[in-house]
């Protein structure tokens, strides 16, 4: 195997492949193998067809596709290793191209994304700007609303219509052209009035409806709506109010105060919440250092992050936030159609975020090779322990399942907490 690299522009190179001899023929035997059972010829059960009699009605080239599938999949991660070639972005089909193929010889080429070179700016000594440690009363008072809002009563409603805030069970039914369509259909739906979960004026339209009555509810799809069919066009919901309740929120006074925490009185209560605050200030405090640190850090490096990162990150973020959906038994595709988005202006909201994120992991990255951040043994078992104690798992049984390359992401993940700690404590901070 011959293989040649060339750097190419935004953060790309470009590998050439070389493979001949025996490598190629045994290719096109695993290709004959795997495609054997594809050929109907006339005196041969299927799948017992010889290769000569193959290779003769249809030539040796209908097993080239098969066979340079073969190649590349067993020479490029040799090829990559043998060039040190450090990927930052997987490989898609559109990025390998085979420039000749015989059953002799194989030649093909992979763009490859790799990690884009960091200028470093100034990143230590930063002034930075967080705000004053203060509690005011509307926070306080904010709290305490929230803590009503927990021992609040559900008191159901029958002798008035629907108002805003009110939370609604419905039956529902939508037509476009007086003909139903798929997932516009629903029973026994619990909607808040005023939460927008429904597109367009559904709720503000239920306002005013009384229960048993069944409403018509006129509504247009966005244009940008993920399903096609619907996008943009005019609905008609046909919708049953089935129930209505409101919260009906506790007074409050020392009798709440002492109901809901350890005190006796609203005043006292308010002083705990104060001090609480306070304390979840400063925390914050730290956090907003180190991210206005490091965000300043980046600003003042020169980083272009390639399209085929970014395009992952999102990949990795909706993934994430697919699973949160899921864990609150809402569909990805369900979040879309009530919020009215197209996948494509979804994964647009994300790209922004994703950039910010792969900017500030590349500046940690270039922090920690210039200032030589080094991770001991101690500190990475420190890391193990911590881990284990996360997952209910004993530091031993840890260790032991622990792979190589497992122990160096987390040594590079420990470096980079290193790199953005050494850019916080070094930086100016303003109280504004």
């Amino acid at each position: 195997m011959n293989t040649q690299m060339e750097k190419m522009e935004r953060s790309q190179v470009k590998l050439t492949v070389e493979v001949s001899g025996e490598q190629i023929s045994k290719a096109i035997d695993k290709a004959y193998q795997a495609m054997k059972k594809d050929f109907n010829v006339p005196g041969f059960r299927k799948g017992k067809v010889p290769r000569p009699m193959v290779e003769k009605m249809y030539g040796i080239e209908v097993f080239f596709n098969k066979a340079a599938d073969i190649v590349i999949d067993e020479t490029l991660w040799d090829a990559i290793e043998e060039n040190k070639v450090e990927i930052a972005a997987r490989i898609r089909p559109n990025e390998l191209e085979v420039v000749e193929m015989t059953k002799e010889a194989m030649k093909y080429t992979a763009i490859i994304t790799i990690k884009p070179e960091v200028v470093l700016g100034d990143y230590k000594g930063l002034q930075v700007e967080v705000e004053q440690l203060a509690v005011a009363d509307e926070e306080i008072d904010k709290q305490i609303t929230a803590e009503a809002e927990k021992n609040a009563r559900e008191i159901t409603v029958s002798d008035r219509a629907v108002e805003d805030g009110d939370k609604v069970i419905i039956d529902f039914e939508g037509f476009v052209d007086g003909v139903p369509f798929e997932g516009g259909k629903a029973e026994d739906y619990t909607l808040v009035i005023g939460s927008k979960s429904f597109i367009d004026t559904f709720e503000e339209q239920l306002i005013g409806k009384s229960i048993g009555e069944e409403a018509d509810i006129n509504v247009t799809f966005p244009e940008e709506y993920h399903s096609k069919e619907l996008a943009g066009k005019a609905a008609m919901f046909k919708v049953t109010i089935k129930s209505i309740t409101v919260k009906e929120l506790p007074e409050i006074n020392d009798d709440f105060a002492s109901d809901i925490s350890e005190f006796d009185t609203l005043a006292e209560y308010k002083e705990d919440i104060k001090a609480k605050l306070l304390k979840q200030k400063e925390a914050n405090k730290a956090s907003q250092t180190e991210q206005k640190a490091i965000e300043a850090a980046v600003k003042n490096a020169t980083i272009e992050v390639p399209e085929a990162m970014i395009e992952e990150q999102v990949d990795r973020n909706i993934k994430s936030f697919a699973q949160r959906m899921q864990s609150q038994g809402l569909q990805i595709e369900q979040y879309l159609q009530f919020t009215g988005q197209t996948m494509d202006s979804f994964r647009e909201n994300f790209k922004k975020d994703a950039e910010n994120q792969i900017s500030t992991r590349l500046l940690l990255e270039k922090v920690a090779e210039t200032e030589n951040i080094t991770v001991s043994d101690e500190e990475l078992d420190e890391e193990l322990k911590a881990i284990a104690a996360q997952y209910q798992m004993t530091y031993e049984e840890l260790k032991k399942s622990f792979a190589e390359y497992e122990k160096e992401t987390l040594s590079a993940d420990v470096k980079v907490q290193k790199a953005a700690k050494l850019i916080t404590d070094s930086a100016q901070v303003v109280e504004i």
